[in-house]
């Protein structure tokens, strides 16, 4: 009896400014026979996958299939997506594992064919080449790990106030609810990639009666709602193992046309454990990536033990007609919830600065590192709490805005400032920051002046939103290595001069900055014996309040 799964060969692709989706669906039709299996594509255009009946029966009692039961060579040369798509349609109807066989190497070139992932998978030591170098679709994923269940729409919610604790609706479950307002801008942006803005997004998950996360608070008010979704969220852990995938790099023109052949995960409740990531082949031009991990509209994520690859950064001209540095991540993060990186690292030199920071994120919640070594942290278009604890970042260092709490504990910063709040989104921050028991080396250790906290906000521009500073900075037990300094170099500015055009009460902003209002600090030391100041701006940063806490 024959039975029909769909395949959402889907792209969230993901341009970290401002994303686009295409969607493309092709029925697999899965059936059984007495015939050999067997896999191919029909008249219609339809994936036919013909499994032998007592190969089913064995599949069954052994409760998982291989790549190599539906036609997969495994010789790193002949194309094997088909095989591998249908192998996991086919464990996703019989709710059956998938692993790979030892040391197989499963080239998947450029036909546009997503494998969809909704059962453990154990990709083991196999070895996986993604060709690049000819795609159909550069929007298409190799994989998508996904859920059965299917999202809907809530009739009864027209608005939604900031911190809202509970809405009237009853849900079958726990959900992932994500809410538009079409008709207000935020996160307008400012500099060589300037746009017109996002529309305000807000993600968060609510319970089955109704009650908010307090983990996964709203930021924003919601006066209109002109788009909600609520996704239900799997309650069992899916697993994710093994690994060695190895991309090798388009060859298009460097211009901002993202590609995403990579694994999509757009599950709540998915672990990620011992992955590896590899490039090669990159020359002196190629498309950005949109992140080999891409992770979105889900929750609670955890990659851990894996090892990763920065980008090669090309350039191409931006928005406003001047040549800019692409964004290209490994990792992307967006309108995702409670994402932690634990024990994971890059292939590459961190302090490289050649290839772009490993990581970018949006409209996402709590994201951690954790025991990890990359190049770079950065939330785009805001987070709200993240935590980066006994991990290494390198040239690119922290960079965020957003809202909550910014925790920096027992981790070493090799960027230019400790904290860097961007200025193409207004350098806000409306929280607190707690940095604890780190090693800030400023530029990697090159001469320079030091800034434990970096951005630019002119007052003249709005981003859609009144921009803050952290209203509470507090730093603790921090060692700053300025050993490699300029001539004539008075110590590290807790603040950078984030705007050298406000020097007196003549300067006007047409929207207000606003700023700090106490630093803490307690136990911060210099190589270069230079205690810390306020600022090469002491008059933006004069109310703000020091306070030095004696050593314990």
């Amino acid at each position: 009896m024959k039975s029909i799964i769909t395949i959402i060969c889907l792209l969230n692709s993901l341009n970290l400014s401002y994303g686009k989706t295409k969607t493309n669906i092709e029925k697999v039709i899965i059936s059984t026979g007495q015939q050999e299996t067997f896999i191919h594509t029909n008249e219609t255009g339809s994936f036919i996958a013909t499994v032998n009946n007592a190969a089913a029966k064995r599949y069954g009692l052994r409760g998982y299939v291989r790549y190599s039961d539906f036609g997969a060579v495994g010789d790193g040369i002949t194309n094997d997506s088909d095989a591998i798509a249908a192998a996991h349609a086919y464990a996703n109807q019989n709710d059956l594992e998938v692993k790979t066989d030892n040391h197989a190497t499963y080239y998947i070139g450029g036909k546009e064919c997503t494998a969809i992932i909704q059962t453990n998978t154990d990709f083991g030591t196999a070895t996986f080449i993604i060709d690049d170098t000819d795609v159909e679709n550069r929007n298409a994923p190799v994989f998508r790990i996904s859920s059965s269940l299917k999202p809907f729409t809530p009739q009864t919610i027209s608005s939604l106030e900031k911190n809202q604790k509970t809405i009237d609706i009853s849900l079958p479950q726990s959900c992932l609810v994500t809410v538009t307002n079409a008709n207000t801008r935020r996160y307008i942006r400012y500099g060589l990639n300037q746009n017109n803005g996002s529309p305000q997004t807000d993600i968060f998950v609510v319970n089955k009666k109704g009650q908010i996360d307090k983990d996964t608070p709203i930021i924003w008010d919601f006066d209109q709602i002109t788009e909600i979704t609520a996704l239900p969220m799997d309650e069992e852990t899916l697993k994710i193992t093994g690994g060695r995938f190895t991309t090798i790099a388009n060859q298009a023109e460097s211009k901002y046309t993202y590609y995403s052949r990579n694994i999509a995960i757009r599950r709540s409740n998915v672990v990620v454990d011992g992955l590896e990531h590899y490039i090669k082949g990159e020359g002196k031009h190629g498309a950005p990536y949109s992140g080999f991990l891409n992770i979105s509209d889900c929750a609670n994520i955890t990659v851990k033990n894996t090892v990763l690859t920065g980008h090669k950064t090309y350039r191409t001209i931006g928005s406003a007609g001047k040549p800019v540095s692409m964004g290209s991540y490994d990792i992307s993060v967006n309108r995702a919830l409670n994402v932690s990186f634990v024990n994971c690292s890059q292939t590459n030199d961190i302090n490289d600065r050649t290839y772009w920071g490993i990581m970018g994120s949006n409209y996402s919640k709590n994201l951690i590192y954790e025991h990890s070594t990359f190049s770079r942290f950065d939330a785009h278009m805001g987070v709200a709490n993240a935590t980066i604890r006994n991990s290494t970042l390198g040239h690119m260092g922290i960079n965020a805005i957003g809202t909550g709490t910014l925790t920096v504990e027992n981790s070493t910063i090799y960027g230019r400032t400790l904290i860097n709040l961007r200025q193409d989104y207004g350098s806000t921050w409306q929280g607190k920051f707690i940095i604890r028991d780190c090693l800030f080396v400023p530029s990697g250790g090159r001469a320079t002046t030091a800034s434990l906290i970096g951005g630019y906000n002119s007052g003249k521009h709005d981003f859609g939103y009144t921009c803050h500073m952290p209203e509470t900075i507090i730093i603790e037990n921090l060692h700053i290595d300025d050993s490699n300094h300029p001539e004539k170099y008075n110590g590290p500015a807790i603040f950078a001069n984030f705007n050298p055009q406000m020097t007196n009460e003549s300067f006007q902003e047409d929207f207000p900055y606003i700023i700090t209002k106490e630093v803490i600090l307690k136990n911060v030391t210099t190589a270069s014996g230079h205690d810390p100041r306020i600022s090469d701006n002491p008059f933006m940063f004069r109310n703000v309040k020091i306070k030095s806490k004696p050593r314990e």
